[in-house]
This record gives structure tokens, C-alpha cells and sequence, in this order.
């Protein structure tokens, strides 16, 4: 969701800005590299949607480019798939609440992301053994690897919804789509990817891409080896 492994995930982009985070209606809008993290803190219960909008001026013109699956409170996020060129590009979210009513964030342009440099956070495992640990891959909640290896696809509200995947290899190169999952938990056989190791889905929802993210398959007969915060295994 996300070209793509450039991919700034969300939840990789939010391990660094988080704590600074502005509360719904404020929004942070954050130029990551070659793409734009919208990103937000969420402090309501009744949001019903949440759909991120992209314009060429200010006040107007803006259209739909994508929404979240996850309207509940906490910090979340969408990265424009879109790479951005810079230019007069402003982004604003348009939230609905329950009983209909609705409210549009105020619309800004990307600032740069003055977090970049930092160095990856290491985070002691325990006192007696003086270890550290790195950031760790954190799998979707929706498209992950199984206890057998195969592929887990879980989705909300699947048979109301007009969900879509498309999967991809690392590069790019793209593998194959189900075009329409009408089941909120499916098994995808891990033979329909040919090989094992890392691979990268988007999530649409009517045609409109509301996750990007990636999982892993161990080879046959081997267990899931340690992931780095990129999906790849640990050397």
C-alpha cells in the first residue's frame, strides 16, 4: 500500500510521531520520503467512517482516496499511494458519526518529517539477561501468515463491504487479485504463492485502497523465523 517497499507503513511511520500526535479534528499531515502519511489521534467511540481526501487547492476540488478499516479511538493513519510531487497538494480527513452527522478536519499541506534520523528504539527484554530487542515486525490484523503457513484473510463486516486484494511480490511485481471476499475469515492456501518469504497486499474497499501492509511465509516444515521491522528474517 505501498514503488510500494517504500511502503512507509503506518505503523512503522507511528512508532516515530505518536507521541506527538494531534487529537480528531487536528490532523498531522507528514511528507514521508516519496509519499504523504495522513495520521491522526482518535479520542470519539461513534465514528462510523473516516475517509481521507486529497486536493490541489485548500478549500475545494477534493476527492476520496482512501479510508480505514479501524474508525475506533487510538492513533491510525493512511499513507497516500500516490507519490507525491511537490506542488500545491493539501489533504484533509471527512469523518461521520453515528445518527448522521459528519465534520471535515481542516485541509493541510505535507511538512517535512523532522523524525527521520532518529536510530531504531531498542527496549530492554529482561533485567536478569541485559538483552535488548529490536523493533519487530508487527503482522496486519487482517492479511497474516497462520500457525500452518498458510494465508488468513479476516475482515470486518466482509458481506456488507465490497472488499478486494491484490498481492504483490517485494518489487512490486504483481501476483494476482480476489476481486471479491464475501467471508470475514478465509484460508489462502500459501501454494498460491509459488515460493516462500515476504509478500505485500492492498486492501480495497469499493475500488478504494484502505490498507497496504505485508506478511511472510516460512518455508515448508520451518517455523516462523524472527521478523525485522521490515518483515525481513533477522540475521
Amino acid at each position: 500500500m505501498y514503488k510500494f517497499l517504500i511502503f512507509i507503513f503506518l505503523f512503522f511511520s507511528f512508532q516515530k510521531i505518536s507521541f506527538a500526535q494531534d487529537t480528531l479534528p487536528k490532523i498531522t499531515v507528514t511528507q514521508l520520503g516519496k509519499n504523504v502519511l495522513v495520521s491522526w489521534n482518535n479520542p470519539f467511540t461513534n465514528v462510523t467512517n473516516i475517509n481521507i481526501q486529497r486536493s490541489g487547492d485548500s478549500l475545494k476540488n477534493f476527492t476520496t482516496i482512501g479510508s480505514v478499516l479501524n474508525v475506533g479511538p487510538g492513533i491510525n493513519g493512511f499513507t497516500d499511494p500516490k507519490e507525491f510531487i511537490p506542488s500545491d497538494q493539501y489533504y484533509r480527513l471527512f469523518i461521520s458519526f453515528e445518527g448522521g452527522s459528519y465534520l471535515f478536519s481542516k485541509s493541510h499541506r505535507p511538512g517535512i518529517d523532522t523524525l527521520q534520523e532518529i536510530p531504531e528504539i531498542e527496549k530492554p527484554v529482561a533485567k536478569e539477561t541485559g538483552g535488548f530487542e529490536r523493533n519487530m515486525f508487527i503482522p496486519s490484523n487482517h492479511v497474516y501468515t497462520g500457525k500452518d503457513n498458510n494465508v488468513i484473510i479476516s475482515l470486518p463486516d466482509a458481506a456488507k463491504k465490497k472488499y478486494s486484494i491484490k498481492f504483490f511480490e517485494p518489487d512490486g511485481t504483481f501476483l494476482f487479485e480476489l476481486k471479491k471476499i464475501p467471508e470475514t475469515y478465509l484460508m489462502l492456501d500459501k501454494a498460491n504463492f509459488m515460493h516462500a518469504g515476504l509478500f505485500v497486499f492492498e486492501i480495497y474497499d469499493n475500488h478504494i485502497i484502505v490498507e497496504r501492509h505485508k506478511f511472510y511465509i516460512p518455508k515448508d516444515g520451518k517455523p516462523m523465523p524472527a521478523l525485522d521491522i521490515n518483515g525481513y528474517p533477522l540475521k
